[in-house]
């Protein structure tokens, strides 16, 4: 196709949104080399991440953009691109979750810098969905989250609870030191571990850098706050039988995670490749699924709405520090960053994703579960 024709392919893909080439609006995009066209039709939103990484277009506001484009079902209108059937392909022949590959994401990611993560989380150093009912600031947002998810579980003094994918282990800090709890938490992350130690000296948490399939203890309660999405759907049921190997009789599992609306068994090509390797979201059925004969399903708590504020937040933290982080990372990583949490806010922010918490008992409790928000 000519560049003028691309042109108009690309006008007419987002004129449902309310989105202008040029626009006035600030969820217009400004097209700043114009093989930015041909780059969208063959590499879809792998494309469009790099093409912006590149400065190839600009945007007043990607999350009003994102959440534009998302409302207007813009991939029901995009042909399958080759990016997207490689990734496909790989999914579908390859276990991208294997326990080979459970360290990658941790190395990529995670241990990026501590100082990022301290400059954009805060205080909580919590890197998921915060609870924002009550909460007026981000930091009070992630306690609310803390204390939300211990009322859940129950907990109660001298309890042994796993905490899978323990982050920098602020979870693990909050439940020892409000609760009276003993905690384990398991990360692979170098980084992580290394900072979560240090954080919760003093206090009965032990911190491993270990995959979740290698645990075999038993627990009071198994909690998981934003790791499953790197566990994909190959793996779903193993997961949830390791929970269950590890919760005594009685006990309780916690499960936080960002939700999709459908099934699948890939991510986003440009998420996958710049911000989270082997990443997916699950969705409900895939969850259900893998607890089938193993958990009953206590509780479903749908808040996806908070991780919009949460990702801004974040946001508002990243561009206050980046004077400060400017020569460690460079510009490239600014755009990339900068992309990826305002295309997340907008994504939430048009409830193509969701956050969901659910409670999970393996034989039900005894006297039904009491539902706490």
């Amino acid at each position: 196709m000519k560049k003028d024709d691309l042109k108009d392919w690309i006008a007419r893909l987002i004129a449902p949104a309310g989105i202008k080439l040029d626009g006035a609006n600030p969820w217009d995009i400004k097209i700043l080399d114009g093989d930015l066209y041909a780059r969208v039709r063959n590499q879809g939103s792998l494309g469009l991440g790099e093409a912006y990484m590149d400065n190839w277009w600009e945007c007043d506001a990607l999350d009003q953009f994102f959440c534009r484009l998302l409302r207007s079902r813009v991939e029901e209108r995009i042909n399958i691109t080759l990016p997207m059937a490689l990734s496909f392909l790989r999914a579908k022949l390859t276990n991208m979750q294997s326990s080979g590959r459970a360290f990658e994401v941790g190395e990529k990611h995670y241990d990026l810098g501590n100082d990022l993560f301290k400059a954009m989380l805060g205080k909580s150093m919590a890197y998921s969905c915060g609870y924002w009912e009550k909460a007026k600031d981000l930091d009070s947002a992630q306690e609310a989250k803390f204390d939300l998810i211990c009322r859940k579980l129950y907990l109660r003094p001298e309890q042994r609870v796993l905490d899978i994918g323990c982050g920098w282990g602020s979870f693990a800090k909050y439940a020892a030191e409000k609760y009276g709890v003993e905690v384990v938490g398991i990360t692979v992350s170098k980084e992580q571990a290394e900072f979560a130690r240090n954080l919760c000296k003093g206090l009965p948490v032990e911190i491993r850098l270990q995959d979740y399939r290698e645990t075999n203890e038993l627990f009071d309660r198994v909690v998981s706050i934003g790791m499953i999405e790197h566990v994909g759907v190959k793996n779903y049921r193993k997961y949830m039988q390791t929970a269950k190997r590890c919760l005594k009789q009685g006990g309780l599992s916690l499960l936080h995670t960002i939700g999709g609306l459908k099934s699948g068994s890939t991510t986003d090509p440009w998420i996958n490749k710049y911000i989270f390797p082997n990443g997916m979201i699950p969705s409900m059925k895939q969850l259900s699924k893998s607890a089938e004969g193993l958990f009953v399903i206590e509780d479903v708590h749908n808040f996806g709405l908070y991780y919009d504020k949460t990702l801004m937040a974040w946001h508002e933290n990243f561009e206050a520090a980046w004077p400060r982080l400017r020569n460690k990372y460079g510009s490239r990583f600014y755009r990339m960053w900068k992309y990826y949490l305002l295309s997340c806010a907008g994504a939430f922010r048009a409830r193509s994703l969701q956050l969901w918490q659910i409670v999970l008992s393996p034989q039900g409790a005894a006297e039904g579960y009491k539902a706490i928000r």
